[in-house]
């Protein structure tokens, strides 16, 4: 088990650094030379981007800890495996890699592209967070409660938490694409767009963190059985 969560902790942060090399990519002090006059404002909001991750990271931690804690009881007993989670995490998958995509799009100054993958990552996201409520749905229909067992309650837990954190994502990407149908030039809307990418590219980082512990039975960290439901 100590191993497993060894593993999963540094997965994870290989994760979030080079999440953290693709956001100072960009130079902004090299930008400043080019405009004589940027706006403070960009610094301190990566900065406080980066600062909110870290206290979701705190989060995150204090959950798995006290999971790791609990798995130790012998009256630990697995629920089922939903099948919809693989289905749910390409989704996140997909909706990261369009983000990026938006990105890489703001930076050639390609609108419809821009607009194109903001969209494309929207849809995907909203697909993994109906995916989930299924999934809860199965589960429910199953007789497995958030008080059957403490498999259950962690599940609920880890994806309750976990999806509370994408719909707050949903609500910069709102913004983002209200600023990038109004913006005349794909340049007004980049940064919005990339914090918005490294937000999803941490939501997607963190997830397969859980879904590791949901399903990775041969670690010894299974939430979930082998067995499907």
């Amino acid at each position: 088990m100590t191993i497993g969560l060894v593993f999963l902790t540094l997965l994870m942060a290989l994760v979030v650094g080079w999440l953290f090399r693709q956001t100072i990519h960009v130079q902004p002090w090299q930008a400043q030379v080019a405009v004589p006059a940027p706006a403070p404002a960009r610094p301190a909001t990566r900065t406080g981007l980066w600062v909110f991750l870290g206290v979701a990271s705190s989060l995150f931690v204090l959950f798995i800890s006290a999971y790791a804690m609990r798995l130790g009881f012998a009256d630990w007993s697995p629920i089922p495996r939903p099948r919809l989670l693989v289905l749910n995490t390409a989704m996140l998958v997909g909706a990261s890699l369009a983000m990026q995509g938006s990105v890489r799009a703001a930076r050639r100054g390609d609108g419809d592209a821009l607009r194109q993958g903001l969209v494309a990552g929207g849809v995907l996201t909203a697909g993994f967070l109906a995916g989930q409520l299924v999934v809860w749905k199965q589960l429910n229909g199953a007789d497995y409660f958030i008080a059957s067992s403490a498999a259950a309650a962690f599940f609920y837990l880890f994806t309750a938490v976990h999806g509370l954190h994408v719909l707050g994502g949903l609500v910069a990407w709102w913004r983002a694409v209200s600023r990038a149908w109004r913006a005349p030039e794909p340049a007004a809307a980049r940064l919005g767009v990339e914090l918005c990418a490294t937000y999803w590219h941490y939501l997607l980082a963190v997830w397969l963190v859980l879904y590791a512990l949901i399903v990775s039975e041969d670690l010894g960290l299974a939430i979930c059985s082998a067995s499907p439901l």
